[in-house]
């Protein structure tokens, strides 16, 4: 109290002081007070509660309870204007039928609670719904069967106090996850993303019998989504949902599903807007959506359709970042939960309720039984009988009760005077029918439902779990999961960006850019690139991409820098300082801070790059070196082979070439590569290539090697082995390619009808071919890369004849190799039922030429020597700060 009165003081010495000032300046300070003292705590409330954030219990914000009580008033299993559903909720709602028509269409396209008919717009193209005039609607089964239930239900006058609204719905469904919910309120907000219908009662079952689950979203408009940083729904998670885009021919591209948060519209929009900025380069897009989403994008030609897929993933929204934030109402109170503890608490308040529901039917059922047993007492002992000579309504009552007490020993609670009253008004024709059998037969039945309802409620968790199953059994038809779930591979921005411009540079003076069309041109660019650039002196830069920048003059290379590039070599040799010694180094670049100037010499003045060279895979030339005559030198010049240096970090100072002045450097003979083979992995979740040992070892590729790809259709081809290749679903075969190895295959030839066999070896390793003919009716029915493949034939049972028992067949025997279009041999004129591939038969393989040793430096090794000494900066100022003496001479000039 002290400390709020202090407060209070040091605020109303704060208002003076303001006033004060204010007066000077002859302005006058008007306190504000009474009920505008809290104005932004009250409206802050008022929206999160009563409008923007779903209460937990039933998953609706109020408008949406609202709208849903107004559709069970008027009920009656057919259609109703929404215009006079928006009316009739207005008795209810304290805001205009605009907000309720909103939220009523919203909840219409969840496809869940709302049996729609007419125009109710699209999700799809964003296309809104017609005017409420027009369309219809009705509560769904799911919705009468799951919402409603007014005996459990708690209720609260509405905002005028004329009628009478639910303070929630019963809802025995974790409904909120299953419709997602978003609002924006003041101060927060809430975003909490679909989940797939059937999951949520699996997870929810799985909750009950104590064990663990995970929920993943789940998107009406289907995609493919990376949840590894759900985060449970929590702030801080991310969801990253990307359209399905498929190949379907060499210059068309197909999408078929579409992010969620995005339509037709709003992805077209991207694309056209991408395209004009020259991220990606299309020809034309066609949008045929209409009850599914089909957008082609045609490609001009020479586009590589795999760059492009990739490029709509970078720069359009055919990807999109979802933050979801999990926030509901709890108690009156905004809380922020993870939709596994919301699913926790709804699978729980689903078990209250339905124990409320059994306990209400219970009683229900007890009480019918307890007046069931008093009327056949009542009839069966002619107690009606005792009221002929009764004059008062009193003297009726008591007589009924002294009738009756003799037979109500098994009755399970006293008897009422309400009771007795009832019995009074049964009528004389129901008297004079009574058949006393029926009466028992009924007695019996409730006897039966009371002792089911009393074991469902000492079984409380079975019952909720049969509950939750025939929920699933009726109503999970046609909901199972929309959206793929896949990891997602990272698209580096500037490795598909299209090259809408051109680079150009003036060596002399020293400037690069996209502006210098007069001077030399370097390579198509794009605006997003880095650009990296050496000096005769040794310093090196990398800068972005713009219209003129200066680097330093006398430039003697300039290339777009690639980040972690390990196989980019740089060879170099330069003089240290005005007369010092020759250095030779190799090196890579793999990351380096923009705009910032390395020097890959030691600093000295007067330092030059007497040679330099850019390897794009690690080749290594040998260079003849020219010195100048001084003094008695006898060798003037001799050779040097960049193949004997081991690739070490830019800043190191290299070995010594020569002490001697260098006249020039010449190249001698063009390098072969240093660097290792690359080892290669197909990673199937993503369908992608990689390095990074995800997936299956498809083996280690130098630079001619290849990869064998054969389809379902029968097409076979070979592709160099380049990481941003995108690889289709149909793909059977996926090995490096050996060009001797022959492929077996046994292909069904639609015009013949008959089985066929045929080997072959890809002569034309640039073509794409079809080996099983261009027949409709054609199809591949195995394939096999092994060198004595073996296949069993199993032959079809006729009618009347022994079956044929089956066939072993090896193929290198059935058939010699013959070209790719041959049509092969028959294999059999019998028919055929099918056709198992076996273990093929041992074979050695030709062993090819094992790689020379090479030296590791990081994931790259430099062949032909043992680990050169480490000559970094440190190690050399540590081992002799003062001079040169100790260096390695390589040459003995």
């Amino acid at each position: 109290m002290e400390n709020e009165n202090q407060n209070d003081h040091q605020d109303e010495q704060f208002e003076q002081n303001e006033e004060l000032n204010n007066t000077e300046n002859n302005e006058v300070l008007t306190k504000v007070t009474g009920m505008y003292k809290d104005w932004f705590l009250d409206y802050a409330s008022y929206v999160i509660l009563e409008r923007a954030v779903p209460a937990l219990e039933d998953g609706f914000k109020p408008v949406q309870r609202r709208i849903m009580h107004s559709m069970k008033d008027l009920d009656d299993g057919r259609y109703n204007k929404v215009a006079n559903i928006v009316g009739h909720t207005m008795q209810y709602h304290p805001h205009g039928d605009a907000s309720i028509g909103d939220a009523m269409v919203q909840v219409g396209q969840k496809d869940l609670l709302i049996d729609t008919q007419g125009n109710w717009g699209n999700i799809l193209t964003g296309d809104g719904a017609a005017a409420a005039r027009y369309i219809e609607a009705r509560l769904s089964k799911f919705a009468l069967d799951v919402v409603y239930n007014p005996k459990i239900t708690e209720w609260q006058l509405s905002y005028d106090g004329r009628k009478k609204e639910p303070v929630n719905l019963p809802v025995m469904f974790p409904l909120l996850l299953a419709q997602g919910a978003e609002g924006i309120a003041v101060g927060l907000s809430t975003k909490i993303l679909p989940h797939n219908f059937i999951e949520l009662i699996e997870a929810s079952i799985k909750h009950l019998q104590g064990k663990k689950f995970k929920l993943f979203p789940d998107f009406t408009t289907g995609g493919i989504a990376d949840i590894t940083n759900y985060n449970d729904g929590m702030r801080g998670g991310r969801v990253r949902v990307r359209a399905k885009i498929s190949q379907l021919d060499k210059h068309t591209l197909v999408i078929k599903e579409i992010p969620f948060s995005t339509n037709t519209s709003t992805l077209i929009d991207s694309i056209l807007k991408a395209n004009d900025k020259g991220k990606i380069k299309i020809k034309k897009i066609e949008d045929n959506t209409s009850s599914e989403v089909e957008i082609l994008i045609h490609l001009p030609p020479g586009m590589s359709p795999d760059k492009t897929i990739d490029a709509l993933y970078a720069f359009t929204n055919c990807e999109v970042s979802i933050s979801p934030l999990s926030c509901i109402i709890i108690e009156n109170k905004p809380a922020f939960l993870g939709v596994s503890e919301i699913l926790r608490r709804s699978t729980d308040h689903t078990l209250a309720l339905l124990k409320q529901d059994l306990e209400v039917k219970l009683e229900e059922f007890q009480e019918q039984w307890h007046f069931a047993s008093l009327e056949r007492i009542f009839i069966e002992k002619r107690i009606y009988r005792d009221i002929e000579e009764e004059e008062t309504w009193q003297g009726v009552i008591e007589a009924i009760d002294r009738g009756l007490k003799p037979f109500i020993t098994h009755l399970k609670r006293a008897v009422t005077e309400e009771d007795i009253v009832r019995l009074t008004e049964i009528r004389i024709k129901r008297i004079s029918k009574f058949d006393l059998d029926k009466a028992q037969q009924k007695i019996e039945a409730l006897e039966g439902e009371i002792a089911q309802i009393k074991h469902h409620l000492d079984h409380l968790v079975d019952y909720a779990i049969a509950y939750f199953n025939r929920l699933k059994k009726e109503y999970g038809e046609g909901k199972e999961r929309k959206t793929e779930l896949r990891l997602f591979d990272d698209i580096e921005a500037t490795k598909v960006v299209i090259r809408n411009t051109k680079l150009f540079v003036n060596r002399k003076e020293g400037f690069v850019g996209t502006a210098l069309k007069k001077d030399e041109y370097v390579t198509d660019c794009s605006d997003i690139d880095d650009v990296i650039c050496f000096t005769a002196e040794g310093k090196m830069i990398v800068t972005r991409v713009d219209a003129k920048t200066f680097i330093g003059k006398d430039i003697i290379h300039v290339a777009i820098f690639k980040k972690k590039d390990r196989r980019t070599i740089y060879n170099m040799i330069y003089k240290d300082g005005k007369g010092g010694a020759s250095y030779i180094k190799r090196f890579a670049v793999t990351s380096v801070t923009r705009d910032r100037e390395y020097d890959l010499t030691q600093g000295k003045k007067g330092s030059e790059v007497l040679y330099f060279s850019a390897n794009p895979n690690g080749e290594a030339e040998v260079v003849m070196v020219y010195l100048r005559q001084v003094g008695s030198i006898k060798k003037l010049k001799f050779e040097v082979d960049f193949a004997d240096m081991a690739i070490k970090g830019r800043a190191v100072k290299g070995n010594i070439v020569t002490k001697y002045p260098v006249k020039k450097i010449d190249l001698k003979e063009e390098g072969v590569s240093t660097l290792k083979p690359r080892r290669i992995w197909f990673d199937d979740t993503v369908r992608r290539l990689n390095v990074d040992e995800r997936g299956d070892l498809l083996g280690e590729f130098k630079g001619e090697d290849r990869l064998l790809i054969i389809t379902q259709n029968g097409i076979a081809k070979t592709i160099k082995p380049e990481l941003t290749t995108r690889f289709d679903e149909d793909i059977i075969v996926l090995e490096k390619w050996s060009p001797k190895k022959p492929v077996s295959a046994i292909y069904w030839e639609g015009e013949k009808e008959k089985f066929y066999v045929k080997r072959f070896i890809i002569e034309n390793e640039e073509k794409e071919e079809n080996f099983i003919g261009e027949h409709p009716k054609s199809y591949l029915e195995i394939v096999s890369t092994d060198y004595l493949p073996v296949v069993e034939v199993v032959y079809t049972k006729i009618r009347g004849k022994d079956q044929k028992p089956n066939d072993l067949v090896e193929l290198e025997e059935f058939i010699s190799i013959k070209g790719i279009k041959a049509l092969g041999n028959q294999l059999t004129s019998e028919k055929v039922k099918q056709v198992n591939l076996l273990d093929p038969k041992p074979f050695i393989e030709p062993e090819e030429t094992a790689p020379e040793d090479m030296e590791v430096e990081g994931e790259e090794r430099v062949e032909g020597q043992a680990k050169a000494p480490d000559f970094s900066e440190t190690k050399l100022h540590k081992e002799n700060p003062g001079g040169d003496e100790t260096q390695i001479r390589l040459f003995d000039e």
